[in-house]
């Protein structure tokens, strides 16, 4: 029976066919899905922050970019993936409030996003696709069957990437 597993905000989950895994509220935040087409299986963080290294409280590594994707990949492994053939698409990262300034602090989406791009070619994951920036929420659904990745956006339709 098909079920679709939810993942919370600075949550990751992993799923094998015929199951699909989603997120909600991404705004600066970004999904991570990545997928092994061989054994279907799929997982998705939801990740909200770039980097564990300006904190202290490392109680929920699944927060962190440069964390989560690492404890995704080993997770996925231990279901069965490998991580050569293992492919990456991202969604949010939106900035979704407007400041005055040049800084870049205050662009977390921004921030998000280009960690995770960084993190994924660190460990030798292939990105194939994404939909980041603007200044809109994202819901995200991946599908473990065919690897598809429904991106919903308020405003926005439906895309599949």
């Amino acid at each position: 029976m098909l079920a679709v597993v939810q993942v919370g905000m600075a949550d990751l989950k992993v799923v094998k066919y015929p199951d699909k895994v989603m997120t909600a509220g991404l705004g600066s935040c970004v999904g991570v899905c990545l997928y092994d087409r061989r054994p279907q299986i799929a997982g998705l963080a939801h990740i909200m922050l770039p980097s564990s290294q300006q904190t202290q409280n490392l109680n929920n590594p699944a927060k962190f970019a440069d964390l989560a994707i690492e404890i995704l990949i080993q997770e996925m492994e231990k279901a069965g993936a490998k991580r050569r053939r293992t492919i990456a698409k991202i969604a949010g990262g939106s900035q979704m409030f407007s400041f005055s300034g040049e800084s870049d602090i205050m662009k977390i989406g921004l921030r998000n996003s280009q960690a995770v791009i960084e993190n994924l070619k660190r460990l030798n994951i292939r990105l194939v696709a994404s939909d980041i920036g603007g200044n809109h929420g994202r819901t995200i659904i991946l599908d473990s069957a065919s690897g598809d990745l429904l991106v919903r956006t308020i405003g926005h339709g439906e895309r599949i990437l």
